[in-house]
C-alpha cells in the first residue's frame, strides 16, 4: 500500500460529502490523486446553500448515501471544511471523540504521541476517557473551543487535540483544524492496520449524555449557591466512576448547563432533574420570555442586536459614515428589520 512512505488509497471507495462549502473542489481532487474511488455528494455551492441540510452539521445524509453505495468509508466536512467527521462502511457516525481516539492510539503505538497527550474539551463524552485509561494514554480539558485546544498544544508540546465536532487539530502541520488532512489521517491509520473504520473505533463506548439548559437570572450565583453546589457534589459522588456531571455557564446565552453521562439514558435523566430541580427551587430560573421561535420579539430581538453592532462600527463613527446619525440609525433599523422578516418567513 506504500511508496516511500506515502499510502496508495488504490480500490477503496470513499463517500464525500462537502457541504456544498470550501472542500467541494480541492476534497475529491486530493482523494482521486490518491487513487480512491471517489463518490461525492454536495459539491455544488451556489451561494446560498452552504452547509444546508449538508456537511458534517447534517451527516445523515452521507450515513444513508455510504450504505447505499456500498462505500468503504465517507468523511463529511463543513462549510469551511475545518472539521471533519466520518461514517464507517455500516453507516454508523464517526465523532471527533472517535478521532482523537483512533488516531491517539496510532500515534502511541508508533511512539509518536508526544507527552503521552490528547488533548480535548470538556464536552467530550465520559467514554473517551474510560478508553484512554484503558490504553495508558493521558489527556487534558479545556474549555469548549478550538482556540483554547490549541492554546494548550502550543503551550505543552501536545501533538493532537480537539473537540467532539470534528475539529482535530494535527500540530505538527497546522495550528487549526483542517477537515481535508483529518480525513486524509484516518484513511492512514486504516490502510496501516487493514481494517475497516468499524473496527478501529469499537474499543470506544460513547456514553449515553443528556444535557438541559436553565434560563438564569444569575449564572454566576445560581452555581456559587450552596444547595446547588452540593446537588451537583452528591450527583458525582453517585456516579463515582460510572459517569460524570459537568455544569458550566453559557458564554453567550443568561443560562446554566447541565449535562450528565452515565450508563443509561434513565440515569442520566434523574441527575440531571436534581441538578435542574436545585437551581429552579433557590429562584434563579428565569421566566422564558418567548416560544424562541421566529415570532416578532424573536425578529425585534434579532434586529435591535445587529442594528447595535453596526451602529457600533458606522454610526458611532461619523468619519467612516458620514450621514445624519438618528437618520441613518432609523434608516439601518428598518433594513434590518425587514431582512430578519425575509430570513424568518
Amino acid at each position: 500500500h506504500t511508496e516511500n512512505g506515502i499510502y496508495s488509497f488504490k480500490g477503496v471507495k470513499v463517500g464525500l460529502d462537502c457541504a456544498n462549502g470550501a472542500s467541494w473542489n480541492i476534497a475529491k481532487s486530493v482523494f482521486d490523486a490518491l487513487g480512491a474511488d471517489t463518490y461525492v455528494i454536495n459539491a455544488q455551492p451556489n451561494g446560498t446553500n452552504i452547509n444546508n441540510n449538508a456537511g458534517s452539521t447534517h451527516i445523515e445524509g452521507l450515513q444513508k448515501f455510504v450504505v447505499e453505495k456500498g462505500l468503504d468509508v465517507g468523511f463529511a466536512y463543513d462549510g469551511d471544511a475545518d472539521r471533519c467527521l466520518c461514517v464507517d462502511e455500516k453507516g454508523n457516525v464517526i465523532t471527533g471523540d472517535h478521532i482523537l481516539y483512533i488516531y491517539g492510539c496510532y500515534m502511541k503505538e508508533r511512539g509518536k504521541l508526544l507527552t503521552n497527550t490528547v488533548v480535548t474539551t470538556v464536552m467530550s463524552n465520559f467514554g473517551l476517557y474510560k478508553a484512554f485509561d484503558e490504553q495508558g494514554i493521558g489527556y487534558a480539558k479545556t474549555a469548549v473551543g478550538d482556540k483554547y485546544v490549541y492554546e494548550y498544544m502550543a503551550k505543552n508540546g501536545c501533538r493532537i487535540g480537539g473537540e467532539q465536532s470534528g475539529h482535530i487539530i494535527f500540530s505538527k502541520y497546522a495550528s487549526t483544524g483542517d477537515g481535508i488532512l483529518t480525513s486524509l489521517k484516518m484513511m492512514e491509520v486504516m490502510l496501516a492496520k487493514k481494517v475497516p473504520m468499524s473496527k478501529l473505533a469499537e474499543p470506544l463506548k460513547i456514553y449515553p449524555q443528556v444535557l438541559e439548559n436553565v434560563r438564569v437570572t444569575d449564572k454566576k450565583a445560581a452555581q456559587d449557591d450552596e444547595a446547588v453546589q452540593a446537588a451537583v457534589k452528591a450527583v458525582a459522588e453517585a456516579l463515582g466512576d460510572t459517569g460524570r456531571i459537568l455544569v458550566r455557564e453559557s458564554g453567550t446565552e443568561p443560562v446554566v448547563r447541565v449535562m450528565v453521562e452515565a450508563p443509561d439514558h434513565d440515569t442520566c435523566q434523574k441527575y440531571v432533574s436534581q441538578v435542574v430541580e436545585a437551581i429552579k427551587s433557590k429562584d434563579y430560573a428565569a421566566e422564558a420570555e418567548c416560544c424562541g421561535g421566529c415570532c416578532p420579539c424573536t425578529k425585534m430581538r434579532a434586529a435591535d442586536a445587529l442594528c447595535g453592532m453596526i451602529q457600533h462600527l458606522f454610526v458611532d463613527k461619523p468619519a467612516l459614515f458620514a450621514y445624519d446619525k438618528g437618520n441613518t440609525e432609523n434608516c439601518v433599523k428598518l433594513a434590518v428589520k425587514r431582512r430578519v422578516r425575509t430570513v424568518c418567513a
